[in-house]
């Protein structure tokens, strides 16, 4: 056998062995996250949680959710697909998740202003699709973000009311506590009944 194959065949077993640590290292996160999700199975879902779909549905998804999150808006579209498919057996908790701080906390007003107008879907959507538009756009951003609520039917001046009453404040607090509770370091982040997704690869 050549120096060649010698050298060719320990990089083989060097990335076997690889494979093999980050497929346990894998496992022994998503069991530390199964068990640290069962601990804390009343903070998954709290009463103020938007939710879309039947109440009663017999499947939960419970997702940790960034409106600025570029990941959360990939994976947006298939999360509808699910729900579409499967109208009366599933229904979606969000869970807030302000990883991105001030703009992801604007974010989160504009949303409960929008749901408490009955305008939480088309409102979530327009800020989706025109993230780009108000992420990262450091005091324009919060400007930026309103005009687009607007655009799709959002009362601004109703809205900023609403917020300005605090209690958008107290809801999030509270998801900031449960998320840390749970473990949540990433968004999006998923439970289905309660025990976590092993992948939030879009394409899986």
């Amino acid at each position: 056998m050549t120096r060649r194959h010698l050298v060719f065949l320990s990089a083989l077993a060097a990335l076997a062995v690889f494979a093999a640590a980050v497929f346990l290292y894998q496992r022994h996160i998503l069991q530390l996250a199964t068990v640290q999700a069962s601990e804390q199975a009343g903070a998954m879902v709290r009463p103020h949680s938007p939710i879309i779909g039947p109440v009663a549905a017999p499947v939960t998804i419970v997702e940790f959710f960034d409106p600025a999150c570029e990941a959360c808006k990939a994976f947006h579209p298939r999360i509808n697909d699910i729900l579409a498919a499967f109208p009366r057996e599933t229904r979606l908790v969000i869970r807030y998740t302000p990883f991105h701080r001030e703009a992801s906390v604007e974010a989160v007003k504009i949303l409960e202003a929008a749901r408490a107008q009955g305008k939480f879907e088309p409102v979530l959507k327009a800020l989706l699709d025109g993230q780009r538009a108000w992420t990262g756009q450091g005091a324009n951003a919060s400007p930026r973000a309103w005009a687009i609520a607007q655009s799709v039917g959002l009362n601004v001046e109703e809205a900023r009311r609403y917020t300005a009453a605090g209690s958008v404040d107290v809801l999030l607090a509270q998801d900031v506590i449960d998320l840390k509770a749970i473990g949540v370091r990433a968004t999006p982040t998923f439970f289905v009944n309660g025990k976590p997704l092993a992948t939030t690869d879009p394409d899986l």
